[in-house]
């Protein structure tokens, strides 16, 4: 843009073209930004071995007409960990269906995360979807937390199947249902469970997936996790130590 500047300066008359082709790059640019990780599907597409390994994930897809159009529409993608997926304010373009690995949705204000929901396996975010459906903005975040392959389709298709096949439309009612009381259930522990008992149960659904019972996270993770502060976290983790419930490491903790 600063050589552009120095050209139409040079000579005047050229800032007929110049500005409006200005105005396009720009214009090209917020389209960029506001469909996050477009550049994937044309420049980093991930290609399945067959079609029946697709499916055979995506199992619930049940009618030829539908598995024909995501063949179509649809790229499987690979995302790393920590890439952004769909950010807050963010007009959703893309839906992605997870293959494998896992996305991190939250909501953020200030300092403070509060923890929505994982989006595993044979899921998609029912926030996007959402936000994609009436055309809105995304009210959440997304981040892959592992390394991730996703299947990433036009947001645009989403009405469209719903009133075409009963299989996604099936996919998409049991999703809302599956976040609906996932989020109830959140709700209720905020609502009735001391943060003590949350963070010591937190700890110990994380804790059965390691042999050596050590949880790698650091004490702002945590808060982020469980929607608290990390000088809150910080405190409960050192009485748990005095208690012996627990053993504390720079960046992990060891259940005894």
């Amino acid at each position: 843009m600063t050589i552009i500047k120095s050209i139409i300066f040079k000579y005047p008359g050229s800032v007929f073209f110049w500005l409006p082709f200005m105005q396009l790059c720009k214009m090209l640019i917020y389209r960029a930004q506001a469909a996050d990780y477009y550049y994937l599907i044309l420049y980093n597409p991930y290609t399945m071995e067959n079609n029946n390994e697709l499916f055979k994930t995506l199992h619930f897809f049940t009618e030829p007409g539908l598995q024909e159009e995501i063949l179509q529409h649809g790229k499987v993608v690979s995302f790393n960990k920590g890439d952004v997926i769909v950010k807050d304010g963010q007009y959703v373009k893309f839906l992605p269906i997870v293959i494998k690995g896992s996305i991190r949705v939250y909501q953020q204000k200030e300092d403070r995360e509060i923890l929505l929901y994982y989006v595993r396996a044979e899921e998609t975010c029912t926030m996007s979807l959402t936000a994609a459906y009436f055309e809105n903005k995304s009210t959440s975040h997304g981040i892959t937390v592992e390394p991730t392959e996703a299947l990433i389709f036009p947001a645009s298709m989403i009405a469209e199947w719903q009133l075409k096949y009963v299989s996604w439309n099936k996919y998409i009612l049991k999703m809302f249902r599956s976040r609906y009381d996932e989020l109830v259930g959140s709700l209720q522990r905020l609502a009735f469970d001391n943060i003590n008992v949350r963070v010591m149960e937190y700890l110990k659904r994380k804790g059965q997936n390691e042999a050596d019972r050590k949880i790698y996270l650091s004490h702002q993770n945590l808060a982020d996790e469980l929607g608290t502060t990390r000088v809150v976290i910080s405190r409960i983790l050192k009485q748990f130590e005095k208690e012996k419930k627990i053993k504390l490491f720079r960046g992990a903790i060891e259940l005894l």
